[in-house]
This record gives C-alpha cells, sequence and structure tokens, in this order.
C-alpha cells in the first residue's frame, strides 16, 4: 500500500469512528463516511469492502488505542493498560472524546470486540477483588464474579449514561467537576456501605433461600 492509499484509508477509518461514536453504527452511512472523510462512497467501499469490515477496523483501531500493537484479546489480556488507558481519557476527556464516544458504542451494541473489553474488565475487577481479600482491604463476597460484574458495571454507568449524569448535577457531560465530585461518595458507599443494618440483606436471604422440601404422605395413610 503507498503512502497515499495509507492515508485515506486512516482518514477514512478516523471520519467512521467519529460518527460511529456520535450517530451510532445503524444510523450512519458509507455516503456520510464519504462525505466527512473527503472522498468518494466507491473509495470507502474500494478500501473496506463494506460497511461492517470498516466498523471492524474501526474496532481494532480502538483496542490497539488501549492495549498497543498487541490487539489480540485471545491472548493474556493487558488489563492494567486497560486502566491506565481509562484513566487517562477521563482525565482529559475533551482530548479523547471521539475515542470514548466510541468505545461507548463497543460496549453497547453489538461488538464481539466490545464483549471481550467488557469480559477483560470484569476478569480485571474479580482478580483486583480477590488480592484485595488476601491482603484484608476488602470483605469477602458470597459471590465473588456476581461482585465483579457490579462493580465493573458501575465503573462504566458514568460513560453510558454521560448526559443523564452531567444533567442530574448541572454539567454538561463529564466534566472535571463532576468526576471530582463523584470520587467521595463513590468511595464511602464501598467503604462504609448505604444500609445502617443488615435487615434488607437477611430479608433477601430469607426471601432467596428455598424452603425445604416437605415430605409426601405415603400412599394410602390418611391425610
Amino acid at each position: 500500500m503507498n503512502p497515499a492509499d495509507a492515508t485515506t484509508r486512516s482518514r477514512i477509518r478516523d471520519a467512521a469512528v467519529e460518527l460511529f461514536g456520535r450517530e451510532g453504527y445503524s444510523r450512519t452511512s458509507i455516503r456520510t463516511i464519504a462525505q466527512q472523510a473527503g472522498v468518494s462512497a466507491a473509495l470507502v467501499i474500494h478500501h473496506f469492502g463494506s460497511k461492517e469490515s470498516l466498523r471492524h477496523e474501526c474496532d481494532q483501531h480502538i483496542v490497539s488505542e488501549i492495549f498497543g500493537r498487541n490487539t489480540d484479546l485471545n491472548a493474556q489480556p493487558n488489563s492494567d493498560a486497560l486502566a491506565a488507558t481509562m484513566q487517562r481519557w477521563l482525565a482529559d476527556i475533551d482530548t479523547h472524546r471521539i475515542a470514548l464516544d466510541y468505545l461507548v458504542r463497543m460496549l453497547t451494541d453489538d461488538s464481539d470486540l466490545g464483549n471481550q473489553l467488557f469480559d477483560i474488565l470484569v476478569t480485571r475487577t474479580e482478580q483486583m477483588i480477590a488480592d484485595e481479600i488476601a491482603a484484608g482491604r476488602m470483605n469477602a463476597s458470597s459471590d465473588p464474579r456476581m461482585t465483579a460484574v457490579l462493580i465493573a458495571s458501575q465503573s462504566l454507568v458514568p460513560l453510558l449514561l454521560e448526559r443523564h449524569v452531567g444533567r442530574a448535577l448541572g454539567e454538561a457531560g463529564l466534566s472535571e467537576q463532576v468526576l471530582r465530585r463523584m470520587t467521595i461518595p463513590t468511595l464511602e458507599l464501598y467503604t462504609h456501605g448505604l444500609y445502617a443494618d443488615d435487615t434488607m440483606l437477611s430479608a433477601a436471604r430469607a426471601a432467596l433461600t428455598p424452603e425445604p422440601e416437605k415430605n409426601a404422605p405415603e400412599e394410602g395413610t390418611n391425610q
């Protein structure tokens, strides 16, 4: 591929990343991507073959931004790289807005790489919890995997519901002020809990615990 072709291909991909992230995959057409990239729709098809193939390359591009050149998520995942990238993107959300928008689309749309990214986040969270329990800094859970899923999901909620989170706090999305304001209440919730006693927990355990089966009466005996 000559340098001019590579530049054109990258320009098309970058336009698609921005449009897919902002508008969604189904609402973005090849023609719109071509207009954004300043090329013809035929040239988009020439380079990528189809809209689905273009989306796959966009997915790979965002994954490479997170994990570096190794985009094989079937290999041992570099979960520290995922955490570091998310912290860097959120610390300068305006600069990384396009990538963050696309990441949200990956996680909410039907994307294989999006599914794998969420699985990596859950696995990393589960291991972190296990390490913290072993170190005596966290309490053990009755269901470690479910706890990891809940915490991983909670960490993504501000991204997935950015507009609503910001609106509820009088801000436009995840501003620096919102992120700073979120830190202490989140740690308070995880450190001290929400309920002052175990009334709700005890009631839930009682409701979810199956009652022992009563022995059926033997045939011929009086009821």
